[in-house]
């Protein structure tokens, strides 16, 4: 059976526009699960290079009502076949104005729900698997994202599942009589999922890497170093890996705080009188930071919403865990883009030219010998100016210092550590820095899509996304990335993007003075 199904939500209108004019008709295809029977559809001819998507299938019930801040409960079965011809509602609530990947906002109570594409539904082809967890500070993101589209992954063999949790304070708020952690609880239960259905769309539940960027890049090492997910996967890739660990007594601060600022007891019953949009300003108003001022805050401090230490998933923190061997049969690989978080500060550059770099540093806490060894280690980022500085400072501080304590952390474990060094070109807050999420399109292949070049520059290069990509891949199929692991030559670095050479044996010297 062929038909055009209605587009995908938030898609363009050009997007929509040429697809179709590219094809009139898309043929149906159909794959079981466990709670019954689901219809996707095409992209391109089934059986010679085309990949079928399924989009917003429910693994857990709608968490509402009586099930708002309870732990996921499986999605209930369904008579019939089911539609999943468009995206599922994302727990993002709201448009997010523009931010640096396209993640809409799409209305519903089911938000708990997969994205599976594949290029063998239906059938016992045994591939590998990959699930993607979206990023977006543990408060924001959604996989409906058109970067997050698996075709690429699909073309080299690989079955592509996005997912979605709870965020922000739902997922992750602290609630005296509910169950902690919540948003990491949604990651079981999909990773679960993947786990009973994706035979049916051709994969193998044996092969699933997990991969996430930022938020998703912390929440697949959250994974990697608690025991009860072990289960779930067979290894890990991390993009710029946005650990949250935060303190237990930290989290009850912070949720008993929100919850007074909407005039509610701390209790699922009280909380679950508060509508979403109530919650989500207070929880705002409660973690706000920007500016240099606010990127001290974050230095000091870290995330304030994310997965916390609660005694029973999360018994210690992240790189505790992977020191003491959980995880450790996993592949992994791990990296972060050079300049991440300089975008933070980008728009200060001419006020913060005047300030002296021993007092920018001192006041994020940064001072003495290691100051002055920090800065000996960067002249290259020194000559680039302050704010490119306090940039790369913050950058390393959140998060390539966190690259080599886990690459350090895991001892002869598998892993393969990298940089990316791609630099944007497009003028504003990212020029000539490689930012936060500028490794994304590449990492998928996306170059095509929608906002790439509002975040690369004009014409982003397509061998970078072949090289890119390519590691993924191979990393996917065959279980290692095509250069020399950090776990045989501690320091060995695959730099994407920079010049040459492609192999740094210590590419991560710079931050050095901070460990």
């Amino acid at each position: 059976m062929t038909t055009t199904p209605p587009p995908a939500a938030g898609a363009s209108a050009e997007a929509t526009g040429r697809a179709q004019a590219r094809a009139t008709t898309v043929a149906y295809a159909e794959a079981d699960t466990t709670t019954g029977r689901v219809r996707g559809f095409w992209r391109g001819e089934p059986g010679a290079g085309g990949s079928a998507a399924f989009l917003g299938i429910p693994f857990a019930q709608p968490p509402v009502g009586d099930l708002r801040f309870a732990a996921p409960v499986p999605a209930e079965p369904w008579e019939g076949v089911r539609d999943a011809l468009t995206f599922g509602a994302t727990t993002q609530r709201g448009d997010q104005g523009i931010t640096l990947i396209p993640e809409p906002s799409i209305p519903g109570e089911s938000t708990l729900n997969v994205n599976v594409f594949t290029p063998a539904p239906g059938q016992d082809a045994a591939l590998p698997v990959l699930v993607w967890i979206h990023g977006g500070g543990y408060v924001s993101g959604s996989p409906a994202s058109p970067w997050y589209d698996g075709r690429a992954f699909n073309r080299d063999g690989i079955v592509t599942v996005s997912i979605s949790y709870r965020l922000g304070f739902d997922g992750f708020g602290w609630i005296e009589d509910a169950p902690s952690n919540r948003g990491v609880r949604d990651w079981l239960l999909a990773l679960q999922w993947v786990q009973d259905n994706i035979a049916h769309f051709g994969g193998d539940p044996a092969r699933v890497t997990i991969a996430g960027q930022s938020a998703g890049g912390g929440a697949v090492l959250t994974l990697l170093g608690m025991p009860a997910a072990q289960h779930l996967f067979h290894s890990v890739w991390a993009l710029s890996g946005a650990l949250a660990d935060v303190p237990a007594e930290r989290a009850e601060a912070l949720g008993s705080d929100i919850a007074s600022r909407v005039g509610a007891a701390p209790t699922r019953a009280a909380l679950s009188t508060v509508t979403e949009e109530r919650l989500i300003d207070a929880q705002k108003a409660a973690t706000q930071v920007s500016g240099p001022e606010g990127a001290t805050k974050l230095l000091q401090e870290g995330l304030t919403l994310g997965p916390s230490i609660d005694g029973d998933l999360l018994t210690r923190p992240t790189v505790e865990a992977i020191a003491a061997g959980i995880g450790s049969d996993k592949p992994l690989v791990l990296g972060a883009t050079e300049d991440e978080f300089s975008m933070i500060v980008a728009d200060q550059a001419h006020t913060l030219r005047w300030i002296p770099l021993g007092v920018l540093l001192g006041a994020s806490g940064l001072g003495g010998e290691r100051r002055k060894a920090y800065l000996a280690a960067n002249a290259d980022v020194v000559a680039r100016g302050h704010a490119a500085v306090l940039g790369r400072y913050i950058t390393d501080h959140v998060f390539r210092t966190a690259v080599v304590r886990i690459a350090n952390a895991r001892g002869v474990a598998p892993t393969w550590v990298y940089r990316y060094a791609f630099r944007s070109t497009q003028p504003g807050m990212v020029h000539d820095a490689a930012v936060h999420c500028i490794d994304v399109p590449f990492w998928f292949d996306c170059l095509d899509s929608l906002q790439v070049e509002a975040l690369t520059g004009p014409h982003p290069p397509q061998s970078l996304a072949d090289q890119t990509h390519g590691a993924a891949a191979r990393f996917i199929t065959r279980g290692e990335p095509g250069w020399p692991a950090w776990s045989t030559a501690p320091g060995t670095t695959r730099v994407f993007g920079g010049p040459a050479p492609e192999i740094d044996p210590d590419g991560y010297a710079s931050v050095a003075p901070l460990l």
